[in-house]
């Protein structure tokens, strides 16, 4: 009888679990400030982090400072705001979180020197003592990150070099011409590196006795992407070979099972518009040069995880104008195909009133998945409040039922 019992019970657990669920919520109410660029990261006990960035504005405004909350797995409910970083009369943005292999959690953000992106220093904390409920991040350690990325000019002449050569338009030319004299600049190219998507963790293998950490980052100053990476468990860092072509920026890495690494961009370059990829072969050091992909991208952050069962999650803006669409791609092969789709928002009036951006993706402990991203109304009074951060929880299935 007992046995019985159990199996039905086991049965009915399966069977709730695998009923599409969804829920979400705003972290804290709209407000006139601007809060934007999330990043969410499960900590040990089952609670949420998330951090942004807070202020009168972006690169230009500098009370821009790094807030954070946490989730209650118990309560169900986001703590209030606390201060998570800030530089005192410079503008701190784009901030990363992610648990390391050891349970430390890290925090990657630039801090904007002269207001410009280019001019952004990359910043890291470091710890393995939590916030408590609704309380500030105690940081164990904390610094810069510098490295000179490898083989920089050479790759830079390499890929953009011909493309001047094939007598572009005078604009795009002057702009071909500005990036390779800018690949010579020892200055520039150590400098302007901002995160956006989080680290992945490479294992240890015969070659990489420790593993190895790597932090996608990008520039606005020369329009592309390379990855820091780590051989020492984060004491000191390097920089890979630069991705470069097509306004590929805001990079995203996941690991295929066979070691090879695959690079999603979100589109600045010109049309069509759509999500980029490259890859690597060597763990990250050296990279293809980035190719459209047949996803729509309207020039804003993508996010892919590969999910513990083996399927790919991508969250993106699945158009090539506007931010008024959030969607959903579901691949079962390790991002060769992506045949599902759903939209977590999708505003179809005319006025295109709301923006859904900047996503953070995440997969929980219990294999739910979690999503926080920037919410901004787009057409009300000066003064009113018009954003936030919002937060989705969501299951597999519910992804697969696609759009109602």
């Amino acid at each position: 009888m007992f046995l019985r019992s159990l199996l039905l019970t086991g049965l009915l657990s399966l069977l709730l679990t695998a009923d599409p669920r969804f829920e979400s919520q705003l972290v804290f109410p709209l407000e006139h400030w601007h809060n934007h660029s999330s990043s969410v990261v499960e900590l040990p006990d089952g609670d949420l982090l998330v951090v942004w960035y807070n202020g009168s504005g972006e690169r230009t405004a500098d009370d821009v400072k790094l807030e954070g909350a946490r989730f209650s797995k118990q309560s169900g409910k986001w703590s209030e705001r606390f201060l998570v970083a800030d530089v005192p009369g410079f503008p701190d943005c784009n901030p990363i979180v992610w648990l390391d292999p050891k349970q430390r959690l890290w925090l990657f953000w630039p801090t904007i020197i002269a207001n410009e992106w280019h001019t952004a220093l990359l910043q890291y904390r470091v710890t393995t003592t939590y916030p408590a409920h609704g309380q500030p991040i105690r940081w164990d350690d904390g610094g810069s990150i510098l490295f000179d990325p490898h083989n920089f000019e050479p790759t830079v002449r390499k890929v953009l070099g011909p493309l001047l050569t094939s007598a572009p338009e005078a604009k795009q030319a002057q702009y071909l011409t500005e990036i390779i004299q800018r690949s010579s600049d020892t200055y520039f190219r150590r400098m302007g590196w901002m995160p956006r998507n989080h680290p992945i963790f490479i294992p240890p293998g015969p070659e990489l006795p420790k593993g190895r950490y790597l932090v996608p980052l990008y520039s606005d100053g020369y329009d592309f992407s390379l990855v820091a990476y780590s051989d020492d468990e984060g004491r000191s860092w390097q920089g890979s070979q630069p991705m470069v072509g097509g306004g590929a920026v805001q990079p995203s890495v996941v690991r295929r099972k066979d070691g090879t690494l695959l690079s999603y961009f979100r589109d600045n370059g010109p049309p069509p518009k759509r999500v980029l990829v490259s890859e690597s072969a060597d763990d990250g050091l050296t990279w293809t040069p980035p190719q459209d992909m047949e996803i729509f991208n309207s020039g804003t952050s993508v996010e892919v995880i590969a999910l513990r069962d083996g399927h790919w999650l991508m969250v993106n803006n699945d158009t090539e104008t506007g931010r008024h669409s959030l969607a959903l791609s579901l691949s079962p092969d390790e991002g060769r195909t992506w045949p599902w789709k759903r939209h977590v928002e999708l505003d179809t009036r005319p006025e295109k009133a709301s923006s859904f951006h900047y996503p953070s993706l995440i997969q929980g402990a219990d294999g739910d998945i979690h999503l926080t991203y920037s919410l901004f109304l787009n057409h009300v009074p000066a003064g009113e409040p018009r954003k936030s951060i919002k937060h989705a929880r969501f299951n597999l299935d519910w992804v697969k039922a696609g759009n109602p």
